[in-house]
C-alpha cells in the first residue's frame, strides 16, 4: 500500500460551490473526512478500473456505470442508501472527477450530502494523454493500492 503524508496536508482546502449536490472537494479534504469519520469514502468508477489501475484501501466500491458499454448500475442506489449512516457524508471518486459529479448530484436526490472529488483517483491526461501526472488522489501521494 502507497501511505504518504501528502507534503500540503496542512493547507486549508475550501469546499468549492456546485449545482445539485454540496460541492466539489480537493482529494486531500475528502480524505481528511474519511479519516475522522465524517465521511464515507464511495468509489464510483467500474470494477474493470480498479482492478487494472488500482483502489481506495477501504472504499465503498459502487459502480455508477460498468464495463464493458459503461450501462448504468441498476443497484446504485440501493447500495448507496444501504451504505452511508445517517448524518454522514458521502465523498464520491472516479477516475477524473466526471462521473463522480453525475453520482454526486442522484445522491443528493436520494437525500445525502454529496460531494465530488475533485481531480478524481487519476486526474487529468497530459498533453501526451497519460494520466496520474496532473492531479488526483494517488498523485497527491494519498493511500491506494494495486493488485
Amino acid at each position: 500500500m502507497h501511505t504518504v503524508t501528502p507534503s500540503n496536508a496542512s493547507a486549508p482546502f475550501q469546499i468549492q460551490p456546485a449545482s445539485g449536490y454540496a460541492g466539489d472537494i480537493a482529494p486531500q479534504l475528502a480524505f481528511a473526512w474519511v479519516q475522522s469519520g465524517e465521511a464515507v469514502l464511495v468509489d464510483v468508477r467500474s470494477d474493470a478500473e480498479r482492478e487494472w489501475v488500482g483502489y481506495v484501501p477501504g472504499a465503498l466500491t459502487l459502480a455508477w456505470k460498468q464495463w464493458p458499454g459503461m450501462a448504468m448500475n441498476a443497484g446504485f442506489d440501493e447500495g448507496l442508501k444501504a451504505a452511508v449512516p445517517d448524518g454522514k457524508k458521502i465523498v464520491l471518486l472516479c477516475r477524473s472527477g466526471v462521473r463522480s459529479i453525475a453520482a454526486a448530484r442522484r445522491a443528493s436526490e436520494l437525500g445525502l450530502e454529496a460531494y465530488n472529488i475533485l481531480e478524481g483517483f487519476e486526474g487529468d491526461p497530459d498533453d501526451q494523454g497519460h494520466r496520474g501526472l496532473l492531479g488526483g488522489w494517488r498523485f497527491h501521494g494519498l493511500p491506494w493500492r494495486q493488485k
